[in-house]
């Protein structure tokens, strides 16, 4: 733009990002005949804007350049065809705002919605068919009456309001020159890839995104042989060729890995602003789907696609940075004595611990159900790990005694950033060992210099949970900046004596929140009982964590309106009714045309077996093919009895208007009978003939 654009035209631009003015008609129609100029150049012949409503995924609507233009020459009415794309065009559409999630704010009479152009996120290019490209303008989606309909409007107000109140804590301190402070995020995103063919077959996988029966292969994950493996060839050329089309549109990748469970793997960026980082997972996700279809394999984002291996889950790395590139939870050398550090790091830790159930509610969703809680996943207790020198950090400075020392007779010396160990090896270097992330069951960690959210779902948006921790976080700036104010008194600025008294403050009330041990153990579920920790393990229970804390998210911090937060809870509600209801239909239908007619023809050859065994004089009584005909009928009966009432209980659950009444049913009732009814699908699996099991096997898929 910078190139293209005249001096005052971009200047003015910039201004616009910085929230400093808007973009008036003549800048705007500047920047859109650059802008298609620019497009057409790269092979562009249709423009679209680019948003994300509360599907987790994006929304698109291609508009030509194509445009009309008529004259009239002696008499003789003259038309042809030209290209066009103005300010207008650039700024806003008007979508059908009644077709997507809109919990009620929107009815079918009232379809109209705007998207409006997110200046803050660049514009980009991709390829399409036949040689022709699209231009994709990030946007923002909201209804008529201006409100947010979409995951970005809401992630970008909490953006604004962190800056604010730490702009206004760091002036407190003496950090004037900051103007503006942005978070920062970088989400390691995990996935599965499977053979395409094979996909195809699996009605469950194709309509739901996970198995719903399966029996578990002989081998899976347990020889922990995957986990930074090689990677398979046709998986690398994948994943490669996934890089290279998202380094054409600006996303920095930076990783890529197996990960624990067989066909699981990993990819990652390097950090941006969060809200183009938002931008970029969803990308990435795209990308990786439409390249896999390439390579003849599906990419599978779903939180647990198959039981009784490692699910997936999109960690998202967070922190706060300065105008100036500075980051706040940097702990630099001796954190003890960095008041900036330690403002930041005690607010986000006291956010968690003030606001857990919020965070524990931005992650409810009906496939990430199935991994929290999980051996592979963090549970529904929310708790922060920080490692074993800040811990001592924070204790040093409430307790005000010095340091203690973590001097072994192997380390050399002590940093903040980790111990140096000597290997006691000639010919290798000394090597640096962070001290802070050794706990890989925390739902929430200290990572060097971030914190990690590592119990957000790998199909999920990151942008709701994270606009969730920012509007935390925001709060408990606000309230240490007001106590630190009175105990600051008249003196021009806090001195770092005033920040030891307030944080001391904050890391007594925060340390509840605090744990370092494995967050699997019973041992945990009861000890965060009697700190008075919740444990949330069901979607219901958390979404109503969402409304209990309306007071945060509409007034304290007023990222939304009460309409806004309503429908906000509706709509999750309700996809979490129509998720399992999706669901329980699609294991009806199983039952019905795979797996019990897989049975009777088991059973039939089996029976067969045994008529011809009698007609030539052997006693069938005890033999094994009779011991398997019976256990195959035991199996049948029971699960054609738990198949009626699934049935029953759905017909029921959409029969029921009260949303929170509905989900509750779907949660107690279909969640679990489909569990119950797992358990002899999988048995009748592992007993039939592999001709009669029409279904692709657990290793046929995974290997």
């Amino acid at each position: 733009m910078e190139k293209t654009l005249p001096k005052s035209v971009f200047q003015k631009f910039r201004q616009q990002q910085r929230g400093r003015t808007s973009l008036d008609r003549a800048t705007a129609d500047a920047i859109a005949h650059a802008v298609r100029v620019w497009a057409m150049d790269h092979g562009a012949t249709h423009y679209t804007h680019w948003f994300q409503p509360q599907t987790d995924t994006t929304a698109e609507k291609h508009d030509a350049f194509l445009d009309i233009k008529s004259s009239i020459i002696n008499g003789i009415k003259t038309t042809v065809a030209i290209d066009s794309f103005s300010g207008s065009q650039l700024l806003q559409a008007e979508p059908d705002a009644s077709s997507f999630p809109h919990g009620g704010i929107r009815s079918t009479f009232e379809a109209r919605g705007y998207t409006v152009w997110d200046t803050t996120s660049p514009l980009f290019i991709q390829d399409g068919p036949h040689g022709t490209a699209v231009l994709y303008i990030p946007c923002v989606f909201i209804s008529y009456n201006g409100e947010a309909l979409d995951e970005k409007t809401v992630l970008l107000r909490s953006n604004e309001a962190i800056s604010n109140a730490a702009v206004r804590l760091l002036h407190m301190i003496g950090d004037t020159e900051v103007r503006n402070v942005h978070t920062t995020l970088g989400v390691e995103q995990e996935f599965f890839l499977i053979d395409r063919g094979l996909y195809s077959l699996r009605p469950d996988l194709k309509i739901c995104g996970r198995t719903l029966v399966g029996s578990i292969p002989p081998k899976h994950q347990q020889l922990e042989d995957h986990y930074f493996g090689q990677i398979p060839s046709r998986v690398l050329a994948t994943i490669a060729e996934t890089e290279i089309e998202l380094y054409k549109l600006g996303v920095p990748m930076k990783t890529r890995h197996n990960e624990v469970a067989p066909a699981q793997f990993e990819m990652a960026p390097i950090f941006e602003e969060s809200a183009v980082a938002v931008d970029h997972n969803l990308l990435t996700m795209q990308i990786l789907h439409r390249v896999a279809h390439r390579h003849k394999l599906k990419c599978l984002f779903h939180e647990k696609p198959f039981k009784g291996i490692n699910g997936s889950g999109k960690h998202c790395n967070w922190s706060i940075c300065t105008d100036a590139g500075e980051n706040l939870l940097d702990p630099s050398v001796k954190p003890e004595s960095n008041p900036r550090f330690l403002l930041f790091f005690v607010a986000t830790v006291y956010a968690v611990y003030k606001h857990g159930t919020l965070l524990r509610a931005g992650i409810a969703t009906a496939s990430n159900e199935h991994r929290l809680g999980a051996n592979e996943a963090p549970p529904g207790i929310i708790s922060v790990f920080l490692g074993d020198q800040l811990n001592e950090v924070l204790n040093a400075v409430e307790e005000q005694r010095e340091l203690k020392s973590f001097s072994q007779h192997q380390i050399q010396s002590v940093k903040v950033g980790g111990t140096v160990l000597d290997l006691k090896v000639a010919t290798l270097p000394p090597i640096s060992r962070d001290l802070t992330d050794r706990n890989r069951t925390s739902p929430f960690a200290f990572t060097g210099n971030k914190f990690e959210f590592r119990a957000v779902g790998s199909k999920q948006s990151p942008s709701f949970p994270v606009t969730l921790l920012n509007a935390a976080v925001t709060e408990a700036l606000l309230e240490i900046t007001s106590v630190l104010e009175e105990v600051k008194g008249d003196k021009p600025k806090a001195s770092l004596e005033d920040v030891l008294t307030v944080v001391r403050m904050y890391i007594k009330k925060s340390k509840p929140i605090r744990f370092e041990g494995d967050n699997y153990s019973q041992e945990w579920v009861e000890e965060a009982g009697r700190r008075g920790i919740e444990n949330i393990t069901s979607c219901p229970e958390a979404f109503k964590k969402l409304l209990e804390h309306q007071n945060l998210l509409t007034e304290t911090v007023p990222i939304l309106t009460m309409a806004e937060l309503h429908c906000r809870y509706q709509v999750m509600v309700e996809r979490y009714i129509k998720d399992l209801v999706i669901e329980g239909n699609t294991l009806k239908t199983l039952i019905n045309q795979y797996v019990l007619p897989a049975a009777f023809d088991y059973r039939k050859e089996i029976a067969s077996t045994l008529v011809s065994l009698k007609n030539v004089g052997m006693d069938i009584n005890n033999i094994p093919e009779k011991m398997i005909l019976e256990e195959l009928g035991k199996d049948t009966d029971e699960l054609i009895k738990l198949n009626d009432k699934l049935c029953e209980i759905l017909e029921r659950v959409v029969k029921i208007t009260d949303l929170d009444q509905a989900a509750l049913v779907a949660h107690n009732e279909i969640f679990t009978i489909m569990e119950d009814i797992r358990k002899y699908t999988d048995s009748i699996e592992t007993k039939v003939s592999s001709k009669c099991w029409l279904l692709p096997s657990y290793s046929e898929l995974l290997f």
